[in-house]
């Protein structure tokens, strides 16, 4: 710095410039008028203007609260119920719309008990106001808390369960219910749930109805109508107040129909206008990423299944991943059920509207991105290939125009048992779409905007990376399976986000269809150190973060790193149709870079075999890397795989480490606890 200021002023301009300020005198008249002006304004400013912003308080708070302005909308939750007479709040954590629509209904169900109700969004709201509910009259709040991963709270509930955790407030006089959200499959069964509903009481509020746990592996739709159906009452007796007796359809948004400009019309961005027309970063899951697919090449070399490695373009995004992380897609629903839709029910999908919330002070203003045009609405944003919910199918009954259909809608829609195994039956173990149901039904005709305020978001899907971002810094590796079966009706249904990959298949570098997606960071990691042995089960498209794994420990050999033992077991039914990356496995095992690979295949004899019968074969050189320190990661089937696989992981710790059944158990929970032993799994 001190060269580069001589250097300066070693210039012949400079030194000329110095010698004129040397040769004038100090201060001109007009240096000494502009100095006096500018004392008289400080004085000023120092004796009145400052005293006139002291007596402004207002004007320094609204300074201070202005980085949290893209809250403002949605903070004061407090605020709002006591504005608009509500008496109600419904807060949900909800990752994949489920947790949100339970909030709608129980929300909209106030109304029939004499309440006033509204849901809210824990992300957006200041939840230490729930000490100040008390003072909104007969006021309660209730909870629809969903477990995400391995019982952890869902992306919107993470900063109200660390407040929980904190209890610095007080709840006394808080009147609550809690509904969770979960699956038996899953070693945490709906932890973020029961959290909730212990924690709020031993913070002193007063359990209003018995905690209810939905089972997405059951029927989750039975389990929340069967707990509401009892909860309602329970409120009744504790507020003293009565059902109204009206079962009248009561709907949340108001259909408006003008002339759009074009620009202001979404078509089919998540959540900016525009976004898909100019990208912006950061991406994220309101602004995901247009990305290029590169690579869309089949992996199954025979039957009739079909698995795809996708592979997208990131080069220009910024976005950063590890090996580990999940990519969420966003598909959107098959062209010829949307038509089918718009032919069924005689419809215009081509009109462009907006729904509008007839709640002025909701925060969220409409069901999905709005304006659009139906057919937008109908592609991007609304699910139309999942079941109905029975709330659905009460609400367009009375749009049925025979009363034996009528009839029968009202009947799935009842919490009645005869209601209940109906739906079970023709709903849910038949598949019936709402496009089906319409089918079935063929005097069901109700008006697209209500089906669209009725029917759930059609939301992301998530898939493990199968890439590294050590050899592939630019792009993004998926493994799919196609998702095709016929129901028992004969009808069949293909799985919408990997039907609609298969179709993205580049044709040359100058024409490669666009993927919108964004990451969602995992703790899904292999250990800091290479040298630390890994064991890994992974089977069929389990192995896809194994991929990612492998491809980092050979980076690391690369470097010259020495590796620990690295242990695949996989399983496939077939080696000649479904060994997925077969040849870069025995690649990896040339170079050392995998100590060992051990396959099942299930259908190659008589028993089937699968990856827990494998890993009994070899249950010394198991217990041996776990006594070395080694971590064991276990990715694929939640329901069956992932349970029997920590059953033989127990048997060889028991038979091995000579431990009684409880030992065991705690020796798991202690690998847990360390990062040792990770899941990363799906029902």
């Amino acid at each position: 710095m001190e060269e580069t200021l001589a250097g300066r002023m070693a210039t012949p301009e400079m030194a000329e410039a110095a010698s004129k300020v040397v040769a004038e005198p100090m201060f001109g008249v007009l240096d000494i008028l502009l100095m006096s002006v500018s004392l008289g304004i400080g004085v000023y400013w120092f004796f009145f203007r400052g005293k006139k912003t002291s007596e402004q308080p207002s004007v320094v708070k609204k300074l201070s609260v202005a980085p949290t302005l893209t809250r403002s909308s949605n903070v004061g939750f407090i605020a709002k119920m006591k504005s608009s007479g509500k008496n109600l709040v419904v807060f949900y954590g909800s990752q994949t719309g489920t947790g949100e629509e339970f909030a709608t209904r129980l929300s909209k169900d106030a109304l029939r008990f004499g309440m006033k109700g509204m849901i809210a969004d824990p992300e957006e709201c200041e939840m230490e106001d729930l000490a100040q509910l008390t003072e909104v009259e007969n006021s309660m709040a209730i909870f629809c808390m969903a477990t995400y991963g391995e019982g952890d709270p869902t992306d919107n509930a993470q900063e109200f369960y660390d407040w929980l955790q904190e209890g610095s407030v007080g709840l006394a006089g808080l009147r609550y219910a809690v509904f969770g959200l979960g699956n038996k499959t899953y070693e945490h069964y709906n932890a973020m749930g029961i959290y909730v509903d212990k924690r709020l009481e031993d913070l002193g509020a007063e359990r209003i109805y018995d905690l209810g746990l939905g089972d997405d592996d059951g029927n989750m739709e039975e389990d929340f109508v069967t707990w509401r159906e009892q909860f309602w009452p329970a409120v009744c007796q504790r507020f003293g107040v009565q059902a109204t007796g009206d079962e009248s359809s009561i709907r949340t948004y108001a259909l408006r129909i003008e002339d759009f400009l074009p620009e202001k019309v979404f078509t089919g961005e998540v959540a900016r206008l525009g976004s898909f027309r100019t990208q912006k970063r950061p991406f994220d899951s309101k602004n995901p990423y247009l990305a290029p697919v590169k690579v869309n090449r089949e992996l199954h070399k025979g039957g009739e299944r079909s698995c795809m490695h996708i592979e997208f373009d990131i080069t220009d995004s910024k976005i950063r991943y590890e090996a580990g992380d999940h990519v969420a897609v966003f598909p959107i629903n098959d062209s010829a059920l949307v038509d089918r839709i718009a032919e069924l029910l005689g419809a215009d999908l081509d009109v462009v509207m907006s729904l509008d919330n007839l709640d002025e002070e909701a925060s969220k203003k409409h069901p999905f991105p709005c304006p659009c045009s139906y057919r937008t609405a109908f592609t991007h944003y609304l699910d139309i290939t999942s079941v109905p919910r029975t709330n659905v199918l009460k609400d367009i009954a009375e749009y049925a125009s025979d009363p034996k259909d009528k009839e029968f809608l009202l009947l799935l829609s009842s919490a009645t048992p005869e209601g209940k195994k109906e739906y079970s039956e023709w709903v849910m173990h038949d598949h019936r779409s709402i496009v089906a149901i319409l089918e079935d039904l063929p005097s069901l005709k109700p008006p697209l905007d209500h089906l669209c305020e009725l029917l759930p978001r059609l939301h992301a899907r998530y898939y493990s990376i199968s890439s590294s971002p050590k050899l592939h810094p630019t792009s993004i590796h998926i493994t799919a399976v196609l998702t095709r079966y016929t129901t028992r009706v004969g009808r069949q249904v293909n799985g919408v986000a990997t039907s609609w990959l298969k179709g993205k298949v580049p044709n040359g570098p100058q024409s490669m269809p666009n993927v919108p997606i964004y990451v969602r960071k995992s703790q899904f990691r292999l250990p800091f150190k290479p040298a630390t042995p890994v064991i890994m089960v992974g089977p069929g498209t389990g192995l896809a973060p194994f991929r990612g794994f492998i491809e980092e420990r050979y980076h690391a050999k690369k470097e010259g790193k020495v590796l620990g033992e690295t242990v695949l077991f996989f399983g496939c039914r077939n080696r000649d149709h479904d060994y997925i990356y077969e040849d870069e496995l025995k690649e990896y095992q040339e170079n050392q870079t995998l100590s060992a690979v051990y396959v099942a295949f299930s259908r190659e004899q008589a028993e089937k075999q699968y990856v827990q019968h494998i890993m009994m074969q070899k249950k010394e050189k198991i217990w041996e890397l776990l006594e070395q320190g080694g971590h064991i990661y276990v990715c694929g089937d939640a329901r069956y795989m992932a349970p029997d696989v920590q059953k033989v992981i127990r048997t060889i710790i028991s038979e091995h480490g000579d431990k009684t059944h409880q030992e065991a158990d705690d020796y798991i929970k202690k690998l847990q606890s360390k990062g040792r032993y990770a899941c990363d799994v799906w029902s």
